[in-house]
């Protein structure tokens, strides 16, 4: 990767150099062809290298992520907290760094209420990137509704998720809630 920037830097250069040598000698035409060449490889220089997202990645997360929160809304702890690594870090906007346990003993304690939280993923937000060698970033809207005093509450929020790809399938390891 490195060969390839200073390659292609080295080329800007060398374009660089011919557009200011042809204005001196005041060949205008050739300075304007070397200035669309100039700007066209810079253009190309600023283009971002991202990984595509394959239709099969995309499919498996959107589909962890409905075995997960299925469990979730049957208030299945076992099975929800099993599809974490035990050293999962997850991060709250309103209650900093939570460890493994701090989070599901949370979510057991909220499982025991007299209310029943529900999650649904917001319809469209779901997006999908690889990470090389490790798994996938899963990012979306999803919305938490329950009843409190007869009225039906519901939450909106933001959230990024690292899934890793484990020899036992899938787990996450990381955790962003945000915008509560």
């Amino acid at each position: 990767m490195a060969g390839r920037s200073r390659s292609h830097l080295e080329e800007l250069i060398f374009l660089f150099t011919i557009l200011i040598m042809n204005l001196k000698k005041g060949l205008g035409i050739v300075s304007i062809i070397g200035l669309l060449l100039l700007c066209s490889q810079i253009t190309v220089a600023q283009e971002k290298k991202v990984a595509p997202t394959s239709a099969s990645l995309y499919q498996e997360i959107a589909q962890m992520d409905s075995i997960m929160f299925d469990a979730f809304n049957r208030q299945q702890l076992d099975k929800f907290s099993a599809m974490f690594t035990t050293d999962l870090e997850w991060f709250q906007d309103n209650g900093g760094l939570i460890d493994y346990k701090t989070v599901f003993d949370n979510f057991d304690n909220n499982f025991k209420k007299e209310f029943k939280l529900t999650r649904k993923l917001v319809e469209g937000s779901l997006e999908v990137h690889p990470i090389k060698d490790y798994g996938a970033i899963q990012i979306g809207v999803h919305q938490f509704f329950h009843i409190e005093n007869g009225k039906e509450e519901v939450g909106t929020f933001k959230f990024v998720m690292i899934w890793k790809k484990e020899t036992t399938g899938w787990k996450i390891s990381r955790v962003i809630s945000y915008d509560h």
